[in-house]
C-alpha cells in the first residue's frame, strides 16, 4: 500500500489522519524520513511517522463511500464480550491496535450494550469513547459530512436494536 501527501489515513493509535510533509530528522544519529499526520479529530495535533514503518504500524487509506452503510449495519451484529474485565481490555486493545473500522465498531457496540446492562468502568468508557470518536471522524470524513451528522448515524444504528425491543444479543463468557 503506498501512501503519498495529501492522503487521508487511519492510523491505529490516533485515528484519521492527512499526511502532510515529509521530514527528515535525525534519530538516534541516523537520518530518518517522517510523515507529518494531522490528525482530524478537530485537535489539530500532529504526529511523526517514520515512511518505512508505515506498513508495520498498520496505516491504512480511509474507507470508500461504500463501505460506510455495512459499517453502520456491523453495529447491529451479535456481540461477545468477557465479563472479567481485563480480557475485555486485552480484546479491546486487540481490536483498537487492529486499524479496521469494523474492529472499532465491534468494540463500540459490545461497549455500549454492557453499559445498558451495567455502569461501564473508567477504563471501559475511556476506550468505548475513543473507539466512537475514531469511527465518527472516519465516516464523517468519508461521507464529507459533520462530525455531529456521522455520530447521529452511528447513534441511530446502535438505536436500531433497542427499536426491536428484544433484549440485547450479547453472550458473556464466564471465566
Amino acid at each position: 500500500m503506498t501512501f503519498s501527501i495529501g492522503n487521508k489515513v487511519v492510523y491505529p493509535s490516533q485515528g484519521p489522519c492527512l499526511i502532510g510533509a515529509e521530514e527528515n530528522k535525525i534519530v538516534a544519529g541516523r537520518a530518518t524520513r517522517f510523515y507529518r499526520l494531522t490528525l482530524l479529530d478537530d485537535s489539530g495535533d500532529s504526529v511523526f511517522v517514520p515512511v518505512d514503518k508505515l506498513k508495520a504500524l498498520r496505516m491504512r487509506h480511509l474507507m470508500s463511500k461504500s463501505e460506510i452503510p455495512k459499517l453502520l449495519n456491523h453495529l447491529e451484529n451479535t456481540v461477545t464480550t468477557s465479563k472479567n474485565w481485563k480480557q475485555r481490555a486485552i480484546d479491546n486493545l486487540k481490536l483498537m491496535s487492529s486499524g479496521s473500522a469494523f474492529d472499532l465498531a465491534e468494540i463500540v457496540e459490545s461497549l455500549t450494550v454492557l453499559n445498558e446492562i451495567k455502569a461501564l468502568s473508567l477504563r471501559d468508557r475511556q476506550t468505548l469513547d475513543k473507539a466512537k470518536k475514531f469511527l465518527v471522524c472516519e465516516i464523517s470524513e468519508v461521507m464529507e459530512e459533520t462530525k455531529s451528522t456521522a455520530k447521529e448515524q452511528v447513534d441511530k444504528a446502535l438505536g436500531r436494536k433497542e427499536a426491536e425491543k428484544d433484549p440485547p444479543n450479547i453472550r458473556v463468557e464466564f471465566e
